[in-house]
């Protein structure tokens, strides 16, 4: 099974042709901007393009202080609220919440993902109903700007980029004010002590305590 199997179920995304037979989740970040071009023109009647690459369900809802930099996707039921910067290259799910003060950028919301308060999330892909909480972000530069290596216990793995941020299996649940350091990879169900610093490949069904601990969930 590969990572992007053992993180994802592809059935809740627009993105499953991208994602699929894929290894690492993060192969997919330079042809999300390409992948929403593909299939913007395709999604039907019940999507407006609101402006050049621009593409809203009709039942989708943004702030009129939100920007929608194109190339971008909101789904069914989506809401950007007041003061969200989608920078471009965003395609977001169905029922998904964009807050204030949101910024997106070449990202993969899956449906039911939320980013309600003041998130950074850039270079990243959040699993299916996964949650940040308000002040939390996923840093996707190394302070060096040398290429990002994703770690899991004794392995490195290149990813060949220099701007990764962090990949979210479905159900992970982010504590206010937390940093995902370029490279994390969060397995399904974990969950992120409040001002936690996150790094490298934690196993599905953990819990992140603050100052780095990690335990399996009861």
């Amino acid at each position: 099974m590969s990572m992007i199997e053992e993180l994802f179920d592809l059935s809740h995304t627009r993105a499953a042709g991208l994602l699929a037979g894929l290894d690492w989740p993060w192969q997919a970040l330079g042809g999300i901007r390409d992948w929403i071009l593909k299939i913007g023109p395709l999604l039907g009647e019940e999507f407006q393009e609101v402006s050049p690459q621009v593409w809203v369900h009709k039942s989708a809802q943004a702030a009129p202080t939100a920007f929608l930099g194109g190339p971008c996707i909101l789904g069914a039921g989506t809401e950007v609220r007041h003061g969200a910067f989608i920078r471009g290259s965003a395609l977001v799910g169905d029922g998904c919440v964009v807050g204030n003060s949101v910024e997106l950028k070449n990202v993969i919301l899956f449906d039911g993902v939320q980013v309600p308060h003041y998130n950074y999330v850039g270079d990243s892909i959040l699993g299916y109903r996964s949650h940040m909480g308000a002040g939390s972000i996923t840093s996707n530069v190394k302070s060096d700007k040398t290429l990002v290596v994703v770690k899991n216990g004794g392995e490195a793995m290149s990813t060949g980029l220099k701007k990764v941020g962090a990949m979210l299996g479905d159900y992970v649940e982010v504590g206010c004010n937390s940093v995902l350091n370029p490279g994390t990879v969060l397995g399904r169900g974990c969950r992120v002590y409040p001002l936690s610093s996150v790094r490298g490949v934690v196993p599905p069904d953990s819990i992140v305590k603050t100052g780095g601990e990690i335990v399996k969930k009861q």
